[in-house]
């Protein structure tokens, strides 16, 4: 055997050097797992367990959520067939308000249970959490300055659905727009007006609210006469009318009341003016005020009496040829001092000059 092949097959320094390094790095890696591998079987448990709480207690809240919203959209169109749920409650609006404070609820205890999880996760993980918190505390406070328009609809739509000031079918004036409710939302509430416009109202940008659909709503009529006419009689023609109302569909079920008669409101040279009103069912005042102005007028009429703004009733004798027509109107020169006849007086000649 040559000495060059010797050399080779006998064991070098080096490589017998890199062996005891590797295994001596393998030792303390073993090592190093050994005393850290309770630790992180620990944490890694911990997230776990934070992390399946949290994802169960987040379904647990938001079925129990869910199930009593539907609870209580069964209860409200179970009676809405009767008379008694069409009159006080609205389906439509009781769907919409119960599912945004639903959607309200759930997005709330979805962000209170996640974010407490978050925090927990990275608690064990050992990181400090003092200036994280601190960045998202300064963040908000800018996201409130910068978006506090959006802030105070949302905190007002919330305020507004859980006070049920008004929902779906009610008659509001807003102030600064009037209709009826088609949609309540968090951040804008849709109005259609008297013509069919939509109306789009930030809640935010509403100070008050006038509800025509709650409780009962009143009719009120002024019925305007000659002061020659017995007040008697008026009397009897205004309650006939509103008795005859009454009894006839479908004024019987949206006159929560007689027809009153409250006397004179007013008593003029020319007219006398006769205040009449009447209970009604919300947001039905509207069309009791125009049929009860359509039926007092037809009654008056068949009694004879007379009405301002009506034409006159014409006797034996009386002729409708206006007494003042031939009469010419007053002329401006029959006044010496008036501009026009000065302006016509002719100029006196000048005196001759004495020398």
């Amino acid at each position: 055997m040559s000495l060059s092949a010797l050399l080779a097959a006998a064991p070098s320094p080096g490589a017998a050097g890199s062996l005891d390094e590797a295994a001596e790095r393998a030792g303390n890696a073993a090592g190093w797992v050994e005393e850290n591998w309770s630790t992180w079987l620990n944490t890694g448990l911990r997230i776990i367990l934070i992390a399946a709480i949290a994802i169960v207690l987040r379904y647990l809240i938001r079925r129990a959520l869910t199930n009593l919203i539907d609870r209580m959209n069964r209860s409200a169109q179970a009676v809405e067939g009767t008379a008694l749920g069409g009159l006080l409650v609205n389906a439509e609006r009781r769907r919409q308000r119960s599912e945004a404070i639903g959607s309200v609820l759930r997005s709330v205890t979805s962000f209170l249970i996640l974010g407490t999880a978050a925090l927990m996760i990275l608690g064990a993980f050992q990181i400090n959490l003092a200036p994280l918190l601190a960045s998202a505390g300064v963040a908000g406070v800018a996201l409130g300055f910068g978006a506090r328009n959006l802030v105070t609809d949302f905190l007002s739509g919330v305020f507004m659905i859980l006070e049920d000031q008004y929902g779906v079918g009610d008659t509001v004036d807003a102030g600064v727009a009037s209709g009826e409710v088609i949609e309540v939302g968090l951040r804008v509430t849709k109005l259609r007006g008297d013509n069919g416009e939509i109306w789009y109202v930030r809640n935010g940008e509403v100070k008050r609210i006038g509800n025509l659909s709650q409780g009962w709503s009143t009719a009120g009529v002024d019925v305007t006469v000659r002061p020659t006419e017995d007040l008697d009689r008026v009397r009897a023609a205004i309650t006939e009318a509103g008795e005859t109302m009454t009894k006839e569909e479908p004024w019987s079920e949206r006159l929560w009341g007689p027809v009153e008669i409250l006397g004179l409101d007013a008593v003029l040279l020319d007219s006398m003016t006769v205040r009449v009103t009447a209970k009604t069912m919300p947001g039905k005042s509207l069309g009791v005020e125009r049929e009860l102005r359509w039926r007092i007028k037809q009654t008056l009429d068949a009694a004879g009496i007379r009405m301002v703004g009506a034409v006159p009733l014409l006797t034996e004798g009386e002729s409708t040829a206006d007494p003042t027509a031939a009469m010419a109107a007053p002329s401006a020169y029959a006044s010496t001092t008036s501009p026009q006849s000065l302006a016509a007086t002719p100029i006196p000649p000048p005196t001759s000059l004495t020398k």
